[in-house]
């Protein structure tokens, strides 16, 4: 959903940044790797510790890498399936650094277990929904589907309500319960999106199956 209308407006806004990199000689997978490490800086090291809105500035300004380094690699023409196997994989990688130190605060000074296991539990199904439509094109299915809760969504709704949530340290009353509402609605959303999914490609893949009736398939 957003990944469809925002990717295109940030790219455009992002690319004289993303040349006055290849300009400095700047590689799109030091981009892509810095970015990576900025954004699990800010969620591993602000949020375990309450300091919700400072983490969230860390990340937010490490978070747009994502669109930086794609954009670099066309611009230079050196786009590959190594430069998008990365950005997939530190994608996965920062996501669970957010969703992990939402965790480790409830686990710990956040004193609160059912929310820690909702932050779990965002981690883990936004993986297994990235998982389930890089299998289904793995076995030749075009997975087409826009999922209620993708990653651009989750990230979104999330950094917001902890950036929002840690004005609270500020004097901002009441302002903290934002954060687990963001964290129910994204623990939800995802089990939909990964409901979404797991229908489209049952259903691509009972017309696939149909179209070649001597072939097996593969687990």
């Amino acid at each position: 959903m957003l990944n469809k209308y925002a990717r295109a407006f940030f790219t455009r806004v992002l690319t004289p940044f993303a040349a006055f990199l290849l300009r400095r000689g700047v590689s799109p997978d030091a981009v892509t790797l810095i970015g990576t490490a900025g954004v699990m800086a800010g969620a591993l090291v602000f949020f375990p510790r309450g300091e919700f809105f400072w983490g969230t500035i860390v990340i937010t300004l490490f978070v747009f890498s994502d669109l930086v380094d794609g954009n670099m690699a066309r611009q230079a023409g050196v786009s590959s399936r190594w430069g998008a196997f990365l950005d997939s994989t530190l994608d996965r990688v920062a996501d669970s650094a957010v969703f992990g130190g939402i965790a480790l605060w409830y686990a710990g000074r956040g004193d609160d277990n059912v929310l820690c296991a909702v932050a779990i539990f965002c981690l883990a199904s936004g993986q297994v929904v990235s998982y389930t439509k890089a299998r289904g094109e793995s076995i030749g299915l075009p997975v087409a589907v826009n999922g209620l809760v993708e990653r651009a969504e989750r990230l979104v709704i999330t950094l917001v309500a902890a950036g929002l949530a840690g004005l609270h340290g500020f004097g901002v009353p009441h302002i903290d319960v934002l954060l687990p509402v963001a964290l129910w609605v994204v623990a939800v959303g995802s089990l939909v999106t990964l409901g979404q999914r797991v229908v489209t490609v049952r259903k691509e893949a009972g017309e696939a199956d149909a179209a070649a009736p001597g072939s097996e398939a593969t687990s």
